[in-house]
């Protein structure tokens, strides 16, 4: 991988506001890059870059969210079993949940 810090302090592009960005090259699967590609054409992202920045930013708050729930979790005894879920569903009058299914890939 390689990467170079590149200063920002002029606040243009998709990186206003921050100070110091990262380039780095990284390999995606061709129809990852296309879909880029086709956000750019399309002016859903300013450029290749600012797209996979939004994205890797999601994936990080993602991240980020997923950690904070493993915390909270362990501190109040881990994940409702499916009486309590049922239960509270009841309590909160809400339908009861159909089956999570997988989808095909």
């Amino acid at each position: 991988m390689v990467t170079r810090q590149m200063d920002n302090a002029g606040g243009a592009g998709h990186t206003a506001g921050m100070t110091t960005t990262q380039k780095i090259a990284v390999s995606l699967p061709k129809h990852v890059a296309e879909g880029a590609r086709r956000a750019v054409r399309s002016g859903r992202a300013k450029s290749v870059s600012a797209y996979v920045a939004d994205a890797l930013e999601e994936k990080v708050k993602l991240d980020d969210l997923s950690q904070l729930l493993d915390e909270m979790l362990a501190e109040s005894g881990g994940p409702l079993t499916a009486a309590e879920r049922r239960t509270a569903d009841r309590a909160l009058g809400v339908a009861q949940r159909a089956p999570l299914r997988r989808r095909a890939r």
